[in-house]
């Protein structure tokens, strides 16, 4: 019997193979842009996860 973690990753591999490839067009400004926004909600994240853990644990 096949593990739930490697039908997780045939799903996941066969949705890709369908995905047609898109050629990309991104200019300096988007790579900029999207990268900009990928940390910023990642450091939103984490001072969200942050402030929970300091409330929870009562330290606030």
């Amino acid at each position: 019997m096949i593990s739930v973690a490697s039908q997780l990753f045939l799903v996941l591999f066969s949705l890709l193979l369908v995905l047609p490839v898109a050629a990309p067009k991104a200019e300096a400004g988007d790579t900029i842009a999207l990268l900009l926004g990928v940390v910023l909600s990642i450091t939103g994240t984490c001072a969200c996860l942050g402030v929970y853990a300091r409330k929870r644990n009562g330290q606030m």
